[in-house]
């Protein structure tokens, strides 16, 4: 009799302990469902297959849902991370930070895609993005040009690794793009010494330009720069020398003709001297 008792005790208290789990069960989905701030959706862990998830990220890329494309992505990184569909998740997921505009998320995610997969098939297209991640970050010439000199050093990776890639061409173009930055930051600051009449740091400048960005657009104000402050400081054949490279480069320039008024003013003309440094930096000039 006592040992039947005791089981029978020991049965309600199980009983009364599921239901004591499904009433706080219960408490805790209604809160949340009350709570506008807790997303029930999240509070259970991804269970579909990696294929089905990226299928799905895909299709909510496509149809603009970013937010929900990066959810899946992400769900494939964490529940299948072996998977074959976690290596391509990883990179589609720098790909929608950068259209996002979370730049420095997809050059973390294209930093850590490259360090795992160095040899796979989507290697050139995840180098890419980190070249476009830091593109877009390049300010105007009158800001610091890091994320110029980080896009070259990215894009040029694309080019030498990555030869036979579509990227290749669209790579060179944004090198000539931040390229032309750091040049144009290079004049900005050395106009700024010109007309402080600091000339030796200007030339410094707009010497650098000619030796470093000879393919840039900015050469040819360079060119006349260096005639303009080699002349006030009355060097007159360094003045010379880079005028008549500049003539001989690009003698339809208005830089040029305004360059050659000024050596006229002084009963002087371009005249090359070749043991001259801009002599031998013309030689590399984008109109040589």
């Amino acid at each position: 009799m006592v040992l039947a008792v005791s089981v029978d005790i020991r049965k309600s208290a199980r009983v009364a302990a599921v239901v004591l789990a499904a009433i706080a069960g219960s408490s805790l989905i209604t809160a949340c469902q009350n709570d506008p701030d807790i997303d029930i959706t999240k509070l259970t862990a991804e269970t579909d297959p990696p294929d089905v998830l990226y299928n799905q990220g895909l299709a909510n890329l496509n149809a603009g849902k970013t937010t929900e494309a990066a959810r899946k992505f992400e769900a494939i990184d964490k529940q299948h991370p072996f998977s074959e569909y976690a290596r391509k998740a990883l990179v589609m997921n720098a790909f929608v930070a950068y259209r996002n505009g979370q730049y420095q998320d997809a050059i973390n995610s294209t930093n850590r895609y490259l360090n795992l997969y160095p040899q796979s098939e989507d290697a050139a297209y995840a180098q890419y993005i980190q070249g476009l991640a830091y593109t877009k970050q390049i300010p105007s010439v009158t800001q610091d040009q890091r994320p110029a000199a980080k896009a070259i050093e990215a894009m040029q990776v694309v080019v030498d690794k990555y030869p036979d890639s579509e990227y290749v061409d669209d790579a060179q173009a944004k090198i000539r793009f931040a390229r032309d930055q750091l040049a144009g930051k290079e004049m900005q600051v050395g106009r700024y010494y010109l007309e402080r009449k600091e000339y030796l740091a200007a030339i410094s400048r707009f010497r650098t330009v000619v030796e470093r960005y000879p393919t840039t657009n900015q050469v040819e104000e360079a060119l006349a720069r260096l005639v303009e402050a080699y002349y006030a400081m009355g060097v007159t054949g360094e003045a010379q020398t880079a005028a008549a490279v500049l003539g001989h480069n690009y003698p339809d320039s208005q830089w040029y003709a305004d360059s050659y008024k000024l050596l006229q003013s002084g009963g002087l003309e371009p005249r090359e001297t070749g043991t001259s440094w801009i002599a031998r930096a013309g030689k590399n000039l984008i109109g040589a």
